[in-house]
């Protein structure tokens, strides 16, 4: 029996790229892989393309990341088979045999047949189809077609229609993931700081005429030759770890799952601390790379806006250093970050005081990620900076949007570094879906919530509380640090009342206020401990809780704290029966404190 066609080419390929894996976990080489690979594949195409006498009058290309020259373990390789014209019924013959020979040598390849016509009206229909065509790169035939096609496409390119269009992709994108880079099991190539938020800089760069890689952009004056270098980093260590992940699975798997981080990390020499397992360490190194990621996401495309689309109206002043430009808001000097570094933490008290501002202009928002270096440890004993925090969390309005803000671009981080230690941070728990940073965050979030109007149905005896409650800048700091202490091995509870109370008495607040926040950040488990391991019909129960609050102040406070941080864990986490576990307990306790057994019986006469 004869052998099958191809079924030398099929070990050849095998073999190559066993030997490319089995080269790659000896010495990781990121970009030697994806050429190499690339390579590779491009040798047995040809061979395919000669050994069934394919046309030459054809054109075969490659497109979307084989376009791009690179080429990870399990992914399609991505061609485009260039036509001069419709098929005959005998050319239909020759390319269905060319795709089956394809998938016989293995090649899972991802392809289209089509005409220069064709590819131009596909292009104009669909935004993914003109991304792949941009990258497309010859590989074999008919050179003067390709270069026909080039020619018909780039007269046909619409800049600016390509832009949105990626934009809004990449808003769908981001909305499937939460719009969160911190999910505990990241997609490495789709979620938010995955590679390709890297990807959509590079389109719209090429679409704003700017090629060249990161090194190119550098050129155009957009990014620092330091920053070029800090982002490719960032780009590789991401794409080495999908190269690792696809190895590992034995097939395309871009979700970093539970099950492999753990021998991921011992992959890449990543052991046990006292305080952190290896899988733990292998994800606060890729939340920080997709940190960057997002964060140089955000800038590039901003400023790659500006360059396609510039803008004509004037600035409108907002005071002696701020304005808005095309509702962004910009510093009026390029230079104010660095004459004046009390600016780094005023404008985002200015971002809170506009909150229908759509972000910061590129030039601005460049200046504050260089100018964050400025925060030391001078710059945080500094009264007047110390003022300027706590103004912010005063603002009646935009703290959960600046303060992300902050974060988002490396400046929280600076100014409480405590928070810093805990960015990407994991929880290895049954309850929390985000990293200890994303968490604080959202609690923060929720609080917040709870003051605004038209979410008061939501949780009406939390928007009741918290509207009556006075200094809730009180909640929105045990809020930040009810958690920042985790990760480091003891009572987190107890170690970042302690971090709580410093940093409290060092911002100006008195004893009673500065206690209150330490007190919750002590506290913030037991509450919901006591509602869902206890019996709260209990007298004896009631009575041992309201002695450990000691008044209603605190006991609101905690009640508070304990809603916003449940429903920070998780979106399944919360449930009506908790919510009510939790009312039932801060109304009897309340009325313990009130001073009566007489109105708890009235309490435990209508739970009945």
């Amino acid at each position: 029996m004869s052998a099958p066609p191809f079924a030398d080419l099929r070990e050849r390929l095998k073999s190559r790229r066993a030997a490319l894996a089995a080269a790659y976990l000896k010495k990781p080489a990121v970009s030697l892989y994806l050429t190499r690979h690339a390579n590779l594949v491009e040798g047995v195409l040809a061979e395919i393309c000669v050994g069934l006498a394919l046309p030459d009058s054809f054109c075969l290309g490659a497109v979307g990341g084989f376009g791009r020259g690179e080429l990870f373990p399990g992914s399609d390789v991505d061609l485009l088979l260039l036509l001069p014209h419709e098929p005959t019924a005998e050319q239909q013959i020759t390319l269905e045999n060319w795709v089956r020979a394809c998938w016989d040598v293995g090649l899972e390849i991802g392809h289209s047949v089509r005409t220069i016509d064709v590819c131009l009206a596909e292009s104009e229909a669909d935004i993914t189809v003109e991304t792949n065509l941009l990258e497309a790169r010859f590989l074999w035939g008919n050179r003067a077609l390709f270069s026909e096609f080039e020619n018909a496409f780039q007269s046909r390119f619409d800049a600016q229609r390509f832009f949105d269009g990626k934009l809004a992709e990449q808003r769908a994108r981001h909305a499937r993931f939460d719009d969160s880079a911190y999910k505990l099991e990241p997609n490495l190539k789709d979620s938010p700081g995955g590679l390709r938020d890297l990807h959509t800089i590079h389109w719209l760069a090429q679409a704003c005429d700017i090629g060249g890689g990161w090194n190119g952009i550098a050129c155009a004056g957009l990014l620092t030759r330091a920053e070029a270098r800090r982002i490719a980093q960032a780009e590789r260590s991401v794409a080495a770890l999908r190269i690792h992940l696809h190895i590992l699975a034995g097939r395309r798997d871009d979700r970093l799952a539970f099950d492999y981080q753990t021998e991921l990390a011992e992959r890449l020499g990543l052991a046990a601390t006292a305080n952190k397992r290896a899988g733990e360490r292998l994800m606060q190194t890729y939340y920080r790379a997709a940190k960057l990621i997002q964060r140089a996401n955000d800038i590039l495309i901003q400023s790659l806006r500006v360059r396609l689309f510039p803008v004509t109206a004037p600035p409108q002043p907002i005071d002696a250093d701020f304005q808005l430009r095309a509702n962004l808001l910009e510093a009026r000097e390029l230079d104010l970050f660095q004459r004046k570094p009390d600016s780094l933490l005023r404008i985002f008290i200015v971002h809170a005081q506009h909150p229908l501002l759509a972000g910061f202009e590129p030039t601005t928002l460049r200046a504050l990620w260089r100018g964050s270096t400025q925060i030391d440890a001078a710059f945080r004993a500094h009264h007047p900076h110390r003022a300027l925090f706590m103004a912010l969390l005063r603002q009646p309005v935009g703290i959960t949007r600046s303060l992300r803000a902050m974060h988002r671009y490396g400046l929280l981080a600076r100014y409480i570094p405590a928070f810093g230690r805990i960015v990407g941070q994991m929880q290895h728990d049954l309850f929390h879906v985000y990293t200890v940073d994303e968490h604080i965050l959202m609690v923060l979030r929720n609080m917040r919530r709870f003051t605004v109007p038209q979410f008061a149905h939501e949780f009406p005896l939390a928007h009741r509380l918290i509207t009556a409650f006075d200094k809730p800048e009180l909640l929105y700091l045990a809020t930040l640090f009810h958690d920042i202490a985790k990760g480091r091995g003891g009572d987190h509870s107890e170690l970042g009342l302690i971090d709580a109370r410093r940093f409290c008495r060092q911002h100006g607040l008195d004893k009673a206020d500065s206690e209150l926040v330490a007190w919750l950040v002590g506290m913030h488990l037991v509450m919901s401990r006591t509602s869902q391991k206890e019996d709260t019909s209990d007298p004896d129960v009631i009575a041992a809780f309201a002695a450990r609050m000691g008044d209603s102040r605190r006991l609101t406070a905690l009640y508070l704290l304990t809603v916003a941080d449940i429903r920070g864990t998780s979106p399944k986490v919360w449930n009506a029966w908790k919510g009510k576990l939790l009312e039932d307990l801060y109304h009897a306790t309340l009325a313990k404190l009130a001073g009566g057994d007489q109105a708890m019986a009235n309490i435990a006469a209508k739970q009945a």
